[in-house]
Order: C-alpha cells, then sequence, then structure tokens
C-alpha cells in the first residue's frame, strides 16, 4: 500500500497527472451515468447544460449544485491523502464527446476558478461569468495546490477523442513529448490545474460516448484578498 501510494504521487507532482486504474467498479459506473441521466431531465432547461439541437449533452457546468451526490466520486480519490483534512470539492464539470457531436479543444491551462462575487482586481484577475457563476483567473501560487479528479465513464482511446496533455509542463519544465490519455471506464485521472493539455476531435466512425466527470478540489476553504468560492464541499 505504501509503495503503491508513493508512486502515485512521485508521478503527479513529476508529470503532473496519473491515472489511478478501477476506482469506480462497473456497477459504480452503471448507477453514476443512471443519475446523469436523471440529472439531465430534470434540468433540461437549465442553461448550465450544454445541449445540442438533437438534444445530445455535450457538457455541463454546476454540478455541485444540481447533482450534490457527484461529490461522493471524489471521496474515491485520494484526495485528503494529497491535500490535506481541509480538501474540498470547488467546481465540479460533465463533459461528453456524444456520437456525431464531437469537439476539440486547443492546447491551455485552467486558470479559471468559481467565485461567490467579483471583488477586487489583483491577485485575481480576468472576471468572467459562466452559466450564470462568477468566474475569476486564480493566482499559479493557489492553482498548484490544486488537484482535479477526472472520472471516466466510458472507455477512452485514439477513437473517441482522449485528453492529450504535456508531462511536466505544470512546472514548466522543458517540453516532452505529448501523451493521450488511454483508459477504461472507472479510472480517474489526477491532474494538476496548470498541466499543458488538449482534447482531440473523435473520429468520424466513432459511435461511443465520452464521458467524463471532472472534479476541481483545492486544500482549504479560504481565498485572499476578500474572495470566497462559489462551492465548497469538504470531503
Amino acid at each position: 500500500m505504501i509503495e503503491r501510494e508513493l508512486d502515485w504521487r512521485t508521478r503527479l507532482e513529476a508529470d503532473g497527472y496519473c491515472l489511478l486504474p478501477s476506482v469506480l467498479g462497473p456497477d459504480r459506473v452503471r448507477s453514476s451515468l443512471q443519475d446523469w441521466e436523471r440529472i439531465c431531465r430534470e434540468n433540461a432547461g437549465d442553461p448550465a447544460i450544454l445541449m445540442g439541437a438533437e438534444g445530445a449533452v455535450s457538457g455541463a457546468r454546476n454540478l455541485l449544485r444540481m447533482w450534490p451526490s457527484v461529490v461522493e466520486l471524489a471521496r474515491l480519490c485520494p484526495i485528503i491523502e494529497l491535500l490535506g483534512p481541509e480538501a474540498g470539492v470547488v467546481r465540479a464539470l460533465f463533459f461528453d464527446k456524444p456520437p456525431g457531436h464531437g469537439w476539440a479543444l486547443p492546447w491551455h491551462k485552467d486558470y479559471n476558478i468559481a467565485v461567490r462575487t467579483h471583488g477586487k482586481i489583483g491577485t485575481f484577475s480576468k472576471p468572467t461569468t459562466k452559466a450564470g457563476v462568477p468566474h475569476v483567473e486564480a493566482p499559479v501560487e493557489l492553482l498548484e495546490t490544486m488537484v482535479a479528479a477526472r472520472v471516466h465513464l466510458d472507455d477512452m482511446n485514439d477513437e473517441n477523442g482522449p485528453l492529450r496533455v504535456i508531462p511536466g509542463s505544470h512546472r514548466d519544465r522543458d517540453s516532452r513529448p505529448p501523451v493521450a490519455i488511454h483508459c477504461r471506464l472507472g479510472d480517474v485521472l489526477l491532474m494538476r490545474p496548470l498541466l499543458t493539455h488538449s482534447s482531440a476531435h473523435c473520429k468520424a466512425a466513432c459511435v461511443r460516448h465520452r464521458r467524463i466527470v471532472h472534479l476541481e478540489c483545492a486544500p482549504t476553504p479560504h481565498l485572499p484578498d476578500g474572495y470566497e468560492w462559489q462551492d465548497y464541499v469538504r470531503l
């Protein structure tokens, strides 16, 4: 157990990401997908759910409000071991690439956090509003303390538009070749927000989903300069 823990911690710190296999069993994956389908039905008109003209959902924000029990997925991961006893989930998103409705994202880092209200510009900058929720760009010092857990509810390979990452880029180290994340349903990817990553298009013939719950976690409920997290659910 100790060797395994040291191994994932070492990989996360060196590369900015690590893959934890089989965190969710098949039954938990099925029940999570059933929960998600219910949430979509109950919130079909909510602008936080990104739905195409044909009803295909490609993503969603504000999951902590629409699906409070989603934090249980984070509790299956070693977040407290990593971030400490006050660790909490501060934002939850959903991503999918439904068959025939794929999308891609260019290389980027995750700088934005969700906050209660916009405040003084300085430590935090570039205020925006996403699905009715204030966001700001957070300082590097804060982002370096955070981690995201990406819970995979489908297998992911080159066919259905995998996440691509540049190992070590969270520390601005010398560039290394990009890596495509291939995984099985139930696996969890831990990644640092400052890891440079992108998302590829699905292949044209792909008929599978790529459903992911993305849970952003922080080590403390406190923010500087009078700011507050939009949500902070203790783990």
